[in-house]
């Protein structure tokens, strides 16, 4: 199960951790997109979790994830670390048994995670996240994959966006980046964040849209999200910064996903019948839709740009657009 050249150096890892050369048991985990290995383990009758990243580009390079992640468990925000080379690219936590998370819990809960996450002393940074996110709209205008009116619509409003959305680093904090329900466990009492990978310093806005996709549903819900992360009821610009980012998230994960998911010799449907979006990430929060499925990574694609399509027809879009361009202080 463990490939065999990473046989040795799983081995020392083990020595030099727990003074054993071997696990009692050992499961592979098969959730989550990432190419890692990832693996349960048991030693002395106690569960930790062996993550293997096996790629060897310059991205996999775990030195900026560990520091992520270790930084996140000092405060108890990630399982404990018990062991991480780099250079082997191994690394040794707490595994947590995760049980249902109940929306109505990670409607308190993450935000004030994400608050505590948040004030971490600041991530190294890696990229700019709005920077890679003009790389990725721009490949996928060129390519031509949705049609010609639809796309006008939606890239003339990203356009909008760019023009108004703050993008310098000044307020940029420690960011997980990456917040699906695999990547959130919830042991029965306390959340833990798991899988560092795509940490690095970013906007914290962008956290606050990803896990808001999954637990808030309406203007009621955001208002409470919002207090609690910021302590205060936000005001208008927080909270039209806020929509903001979340249409820049939809239409990321409709350029993400409908790539990943497209079939090379299938033309797109761009009139298959959809799942609410609510009703889509409620189903993904329970674990019943995996996006390990390339079916599944095209619908979810195809629930963002449906979403940003009904958002772009909202007063609140412009009004929005007006208020973050004056800025926090306008």
């Amino acid at each position: 199960m463990i490939p065999e050249n990473k046989k040795k150096a799983v081995a020392h890892a083990l020595q030099s951790t727990f003074g054993v050369n071997e696990f009692d048991e050992i499961h592979e985990l098969t959730a989550g997109l990432s190419s890692a290995l990832v693996f349960k383990i048991i030693i002395d009758s106690k569960p930790y979790l062996l993550r293997i990243i096996t790629r060897t580009d310059a991205m996999a390079d775990p030195t900026h994830e560990y520091i992520c992640m270790k930084a996140a468990a000092e405060t108890g925000i990630a399982p404990k670390v018990w062991y991480a080379n780099v250079d082997e690219r191994i690394s040794i936590i707490d595994f947590v048994e995760a049980k249902p998370f109940p929306i109505t819990e990670a409607k308190v809960k993450m935000p004030d995670l994400l608050k505590r996450l948040h004030t971490l002393p600041p991530f190294p940074f890696r990229i700019n996240y709005l920077d890679k996110m003009d790389e990725f709209v721009a490949r996928f205008r060129e390519a031509k994959m949705i049609p010609g009116k639809l796309a006008t619509g939606i890239f003339d409003a990203y356009a909008k966006i760019k023009e108004v959305y703050p993008r310098d680093s000044h307020d940029w904090v420690a960011c997980h980046n990456d917040l699906k329900p695999e990547n959130t466990l919830f042991d029965g009492e306390r959340v833990w964040l798991v899988d560092w990978e795509a940490a690095f310093l970013n906007d914290p806005y962008l956290d606050l849209a990803i896990s808001a996709s999954f637990i808030v549903g309406n203007d009621a819900e955001e208002r409470d999200y919002l207090k609690v992360y910021f302590g205060k009821e936000a005001d208008n610009y927080q909270h039209a910064r806020f929509f903001l980012m979340r249409q820049l998230l939809h239409l990321f994960y409709t350029v993400v996903f409908m790539q990943l998911g497209k079939a090379p010799d299938k033309p797109l449907d761009f009139n298959i019948p959809l799942p609410g979006f609510r009703e889509y990430h409620d189903l993904i929060w329970a674990g019943n839709v995996s996006l390990a499925n390339a079916d599944n990574k095209l619908l979810y694609a195809h629930v963002h740009m449906e979403q940003l399509r009904r958002n772009l027809r909202l007063k609140r879009f412009e009004d929005s657009l007006l208020i973050v361009s004056k800025g926090a202080e306008g």
